[in-house]
């Protein structure tokens, strides 16, 4: 493992191609001699100390991988980091860069691959960037871009993973993200978008990952959705959202992960959901449904139900889960359940569960001003 700086002589190798200098302990900058290496293909720089500002990358015109991953740089990413036209791997994480994305990216019809998540980048969104024909992954999480979606997404038609969470992104999800037909993966959450979700989205059949948590979305959850028979993560919570829960939600067979908490959604909990074999993990808490649990949901290893309905309020399930048996010949689970609710509510509480046959609650766990917190628990699930 090297340390120190970079010397500056390292720019006498005119004619070198690929210079890795990856997971060593660099620190300082990058020396301006590098701008002399005109051959350089690829540049790696990831996992080091180095800081300060990159210099300019005006005569790198055959540079085609661009990698300084989880270092210390500051300042803007070169104006000139694609003149050459040829840049297909840009990979610049966890650092401290900031200023606007450059023009010459926004141009650059090459790019496969971009990261630049984690840092202070900053400019309109809209603006930044354009229609990349090869590009298949962007990440620009975690940064403060600010502006509206573009159109110009869906005209990227080999992109498979559009990730913008934790920026400030306002305005709406544009319809026309449903011509990027190769995307798995859209993460936008925690974010100011506003008004309903896309129906659109239903004709993305590869996606396996929909993540639009923490906005301002509202409306109705389509039930094209239920399209997606790839999806595993869908995450829509901390919204506006209301109505009913889908039902064509049931047909996405390989969920893994739902989370529809703290919206505003009403009605009773779908039997279809509950019927999702491969489903690990649902939170439907915080909202405003009504009836009982279907008695499948006993299958599903985590689950967050909330507030039963407006009549409920003082009710509140905290924490499910299914335990493995003592006996290791017992092939079924045991559920627990804990909830925290008044006094005068308890038995309310557990007519509700009855459908999961679990026991009613004897003594509090832990007793306080509002109510206590009561443990029951069914076996041979």
């Amino acid at each position: 493992m090297f340390s120190g700086s970079i010397p500056a002589s390292i720019g006498k190798l005119t004619t070198l191609s690929t210079l890795y200098l990856d997971q060593n302990m660099f620190s300082g900058s990058i020396p301006a001699s590098i701008g002399n290496m005109t051959k350089l293909v690829e540049l790696s720089l990831q996992n080091n100390h180095l800081s300060g500002p990159i210099p300019s990358f005006s005569n790198l015109t055959h540079l085609e991988s661009f990698q300084i991953s989880d270092n210390h740089f500051s300042g803007p990413l070169p104006e000139n980091v694609c003149h050459g036209g040829q840049l297909e791997w840009l990979g610049a994480v966890n650092n401290n860069l900031s200023g606007p994305i450059p023009s010459s990216l926004r141009n650059c019809k090459s790019l496969h691959r971009v990261r630049l998540q984690g840092n202070q980048l900053t400019g309109n969104i809209s603006e930044a960037f354009g229609i990349y024909p090869n590009l298949n992954y962007i990440a620009l999480s975690n940064n403060k871009f600010y502006g509206e979606l573009s159109p110009n997404w869906g005209q990227c038609h080999n992109l498979t993973s559009l990730r913008i969470s934790n920026n400030n992104i306002s305005g709406k999800i544009p319809p026309e993200l449903k011509h990027a037909t190769q995307l798995h993966e859209l993460d936008v959450s925690s974010n100011h978008l506003i008004g309903e979700i896309p129906k659109e989205l239903g004709a993305l059949t590869l996606m396996y990952k929909l993540l639009l948590s923490g906005n301002q979305l509202s409306g109705k959850i389509p039930p094209e959705i239920g399209v997606l028979s790839n999806l595993e993560h869908l995450n829509l919570a901390s919204n506006n959202l209301s109505g009913p829960i889908p039902n064509q939600l049931g047909e996405c067979s390989k969920l893994l992960d739902l989370n529809l908490s703290k919206n505003k959604l009403g009605e009773s909990i779908p039997l279809s959901v509950s019927y999702i074999n491969g489903l690990q993990n649902l939170d439907l808490s915080q909202n405003l449904l009504i009836g009982e649990i279907p008695q499948q949901a006993c299958k599903i290893h985590s689950w967050n139900i909330g507030p039963f309905s407006q009549s409920c309020l003082n009710v509140s399930l905290l924490f499910a889960k299914r335990t493995k048996p003592e006996n290791p010949s017992q092939s079924r689970h045991n559920l627990e359940i804990f909830s925290h609710c008044g006094d005068i509510m308890k038995n309310t509480l557990w007519k509700l569960l009855k459908p999961l046959k679990i026991s009613s609650p004897t003594n509090a766990l832990v007793q306080e001003a509002y109510g206590a917190v009561y443990k029951a628990a069914a076996t041979h699930w």
